[in-house]
């Protein structure tokens, strides 16, 4: 089991370092990346309207989430290694082979639905959130000690905006222990 994930993290490190490699190569005003993280300009760097006393580092993210997270992207591994074996094996036919294509496309898509509006919903003062879709449902999950029906409708409104069509979402506010 170490060995799958030591892959998977592996071939995603890779697939990152790509992907930047390709960018930066065709972009022609790309700064000095080691300017952009130097002592200096960090120190530079002023955030306008934070009292720099007051601020305290954060890390309240939650256990459970991150299990529920490990849980289903090791689930979704095993789906995604599954249609790759069927993508290669010679046995299917050209339509399987196109139609698990297709299915290890809509995967990924999920995965980063999901990952977008976990994001978004953090943006909003959240401090941990878990999505979950399946076809028109979104589950959503929040860290929070307090609940109203106006958090809950923030989160229905930054979910609902990222669908084109309607999608039934539920929101559960998930207190910190």
């Amino acid at each position: 089991m170490k060995v799958k994930k030591r892959t998977v993290w592996f071939l995603t490190v890779v697939s990152l370092a790509a992907v930047i490699s390709v960018f930066y190569i065709f972009e022609d005003n790309t700064p000095n990346i080691l300017t952009i993280f130097s002592d200096e300009t960090i120190d530079e760097t002023d955030i306008l309207g934070v009292n720099q006393n007051l601020t305290q580092p954060v890390n309240s993210e939650s256990d459970l989430f991150q299990e529920v997270r490990l849980e289903l992207a090791n689930k979704r591994s095993q789906q995604k290694e599954q249609l790759t074996q069927k993508i290669a094996a010679d046995e299917f036919t050209a339509e399987e082979k196109n139609e698990a294509f297709n299915e290890m496309d809509e995967l990924i898509k999920l995965e980063s639905s999901e990952a977008m509006l976990e994001m978004l919903i953090k943006s909003i003062g959240y401090s941990d959130a878990l999505v979950r879709i399946e076809g028109d449902k979104v589950a959503v999950k929040v860290m929070s000690d307090e609940v109203s029906g106006k958090l809950a409708d923030e989160i229905l409104y930054v979910v609902r905006s990222e669908f084109k069509d309607y999608v039934n979402v539920s929101v559960e506010f998930e207190p910190f222990n």
